[in-house]
């Protein structure tokens, strides 16, 4: 037996099994060289730090197998290695994440323009012929009627809001609401919108900021008719009310007013800018000029608010605001330009929001859609609520947000119970079914008319 073992067939077989171990045994050590550069030798390449780097480096990978919303930009290591300081430094939460990182405005070492201070501001060069521009161009572009049917202007809604997010962390959601709400409204009535977010001329902030903007817009749009400035605080809460355009053919300039509080008291709150008509033509243009020299911040509307004070009636204290401006130029200049305003007090093309909003249930059980003043309001305005700043000026955060969802809500209804659907409450964001669905959708009754409303008839 033992002769069988030594003889030369098995003598090559040992040799054999011994040459597949070496290469086997050099293999393995090969592999392990190579797990240590890739996953690291430990903080002092002990087997206890090595196995716990394999660990962490395993647990790595199945993370980043999972699904993730998010797409990482991974810095890799000279030796290749991706650095796990990015993983601990860079945040996954919008919570945690510092907004200012991504809202600084970069220099890009060009001057802005700077304003004579020793001339008069002024919105642009002077125009003095736009009526007869303007109606050369809309001969030349017959596509683009400025009345799109009979007593039916072209009409644009202007809003905006600031360019950087809200200064509270819900102000941009309300934000989000009041254009929604406009939107709707627009859509029924056959209104075109325009929503700016940048701050044309930065002498004109705050306050003053629409007026830049309004004429840009006349100029750069002759085929509109009138132009309807909203503020953002202010919705719609009767998607029925038609604007009778009829009425102002002989007007340039619509504010909700009163004219005895303008011209004979000369109320600093005797009309408000939050919600006007302007038509475009060169009378427009001019009231323009003639409003904007009071707006400069600084020095100019500090003096100018001074001035607003002593001679407006119970005005506070405080620079140039655009509306008492705007009563301060009527009531000492009522001859060359009271003609063509008009002051509206019949309906509510701005309606104050203390007086309406708790009284919204008495107005659904009374009275209806379509009638635009104080039994049910065209527009709610929430003066002095200010949604995107830190603080309010008279009233508390809770009842101006409670009161701007009940708002909100109320206008909404009208859009939803077209489709069959309302809100639970004024306070609810949830809605609930008021119809049954059925086979026949035409047969449905359109109960508002605000399907295929008439003013929407026209042609566009």
């Amino acid at each position: 037996m033992l002769g069988r073992l030594l003889s030369p067939r098995r003598s090559r077989q040992f040799h054999r099994l011994a040459s597949n171990g070496k290469i086997t045994l050099l293999c393995l050590f090969l592999t392990v060289v190579t797990l240590r550069e890739d996953l690291g030798a430990g903080k002092f390449g002990t087997p206890e730090k090595d196995l716990d780097e394999i660990r962490d480096t395993s647990s790595y990978i199945r993370r980043r197998a999972e699904p993730r919303r998010v797409l990482e930009d991974v810095p890799v290591t000279n030796q290749g290695r991706r650095s796990k300081e990015t993983y601990v430094s860079g945040s996954n939460s919008y919570a945690d994440f510092d907004i200012t990182k991504i809202l600084k405005d970069d220099d890009d070492g060009v001057d802005e323009f700077q304003r004579d201070p020793s001339q008069p501001y002024s919105l642009g060069p002077k125009i003095s012929n736009w009526d007869s521009q303007r109606t050369q161009w809309l001969k030349k572009n017959p596509s683009f009627p400025n009345f799109i049917a009979e007593n039916k202007p072209r009409v644009l809604l202007v809003t905006g809001s600031s360019p950087k997010p809200c200064e509270n962390p819900v102000g941009d959601h309300y934000l989000l609401k009041s254009i929604k709400n406009k939107i709707d409204y627009c859509r029924l009535h056959g209104i075109e919108i325009f929503y700016n977010m940048a701050l044309l001329d930065a002498e004109m902030a705050g306050f003053w900021a629409k007026l830049p903007l309004i004429r840009k817009l006349l100029l750069s749009h002759p085929e509109v008719e009138f132009l309807w400035w909203m503020d953002s605080d202010a919705m719609f809460t009767d998607m029925a009310f038609e604007v009778p355009w009829e009425r102002y053919k002989d007007h340039n300039f619509v504010m909700h007013g009163w004219n005895h509080m303008v011209y004979e008291h000369k109320n600093w709150i005797g009309l408000n800018t939050g919600s006007f008509l302007l038509r475009n033509c060169q009378w427009s243009l001019d009231i323009l000029d003639t409003w904007a020299p009071m707006g400069p911040k600084g020095k100019i509307r500090e003096e100018a608010g001074e001035i607003l004070t002593r001679e407006l009636k119970d005005r506070p204290v405080f620079e140039a605001d655009d509306q008492s401006a705007m009563v301060y130029i009527l009531a000492t200049q009522k001859e060359k330009w009271g003609d063509k305003v008009y002051l509206e007090n019949w309906y509510f093309l701005h309606g104050y929001w203390g007086i309406l909003v708790d009284k919204f249930e008495e107005m659904i059980e009374n009275y209806h859609p379509g009638l635009g003043d104080h039994r049910w309001p065209l527009v709610t305005h929430f003066v002095g609520c200010k949604p995107c700043g830190k603080f309010k000026d008279y009233y508390s955060v809770e009842k101006c947000l409670k009161q701007m969802d009940r708002a909100f809500n109320f206008g909404d209804n009208q859009i939803l119970q077209m489709y069959g659907f309302t809100h639970k409450s004024l306070e609810s964001k949830r809605v609930k079914r008021v119809r049954n669905e059925t086979s026949n959708p035409r047969e449905v009754r359109d109960e508002l008319g605000l399907l295929h409303p008439a003013f929407k008839a026209a042609k566009m």
